[in-house]
């Protein structure tokens, strides 16, 4: 089992045509990504390493090919607008990559998703991929390994390093989610969290936050949030070099 992502995923690519976003859609289809329609405006009707077509909508590719999710690589003064699109067009699951977009700008797309079905990851995110059956996104697809180890982290630097450790000591993973290090983001840690806990063959979790963390009127500071976690019953890795052996500690 997994979360969010699987075999089943059809994916669509929000700035095919472009640099980035073609890059990593190939990095995505060689996973093993159901990589399904691209949209770029203005570049309907070509298509895109000869075998995806590339759609000037959303809302064409969801119709023409069934699409159920998006990774985003648009350019940060229109990506919000592309988050939108999305949504209206009933795509299931949004995940943009696409860093810098204005604070002012996500307030807006986060207000016009509460009443939409959609779920954001990101922005500012490495994705998300349920090893061996779907990559959404820009980690490096061959550090993961299947398994029953949930991650979810706000940097993406530090998922791929809780990746890594758990890879190399043999525990895989269910489903990794980088959530995005900005101030407003769509997928929260307790949504993450929440959603593990949910799915049976996810027995453990490794939680990591970033190192922008904001302190603000004195909360939010690492002895106050390890003192949290430690109260709720969850084991605490001093360093990063510790996650996955603090995990295996925890679960024997």
């Amino acid at each position: 089992m997994s979360i969010l992502v699987d075999k089943n995923t059809r994916l669509l690519v929000q700035g095919i045509t472009g640099k980035a976003g073609g890059f990593h859609a190939k990095q995505c289809a060689e996973y093993g990504t159901n990589v399904v329609a691209g949209v770029t405006p203005g570049r309907g009707g070509e298509t895109w390493e000869g075998k995806v077509s590339v759609f000037d909508t959303v809302s064409e590719a969801r119709a023409k090919t069934g699409c159920n999710a998006t990774m985003i690589f648009v350019p940060a003064p229109s990506a919000a607008d592309a988050i939108l699109e999305a949504a209206d067009a009933g795509i299931e699951l949004i995940v943009c990559i696409t860093e810098g977009i204005p604070v002012i700008d996500m307030m807006r797309a986060k207000v016009g998703l509460r009443d939409k079905k959609a779920r954001l990851i990101g922005p500012n995110c490495p994705g998300i991929i349920t090893p061996g059956q779907c990559k959404i996104g820009i980690m490096p697809g061959y550090i993961h390994k299947p398994g029953k180890v949930g991650v979810v982290s706000r940097s993406g630097t530090l998922t791929y390093e809780a990746v890594w450790q758990l890879t190399s000591r043999g525990l895989g993973q269910s489903t990794c989610i980088g959530i995005g290090g900005d101030p407003i983001n769509g997928t929260s840690h307790t949504d993450a969290v929440r959603m593990f806990n949910e799915d049976p063959d996810t027995e453990a979790i490794i939680l990591m936050g970033h190192a922008g963390a904001i302190v603000s009127g004195g909360k939010g500071t690492a002895a106050g949030k390890i003192a949290a976690l430690e109260a709720a019953g969850v084991a605490i890795a001093r360093t990063p070099a510790d996650m996955a052996d603090e995990l295996i500690r925890k679960m024997k």
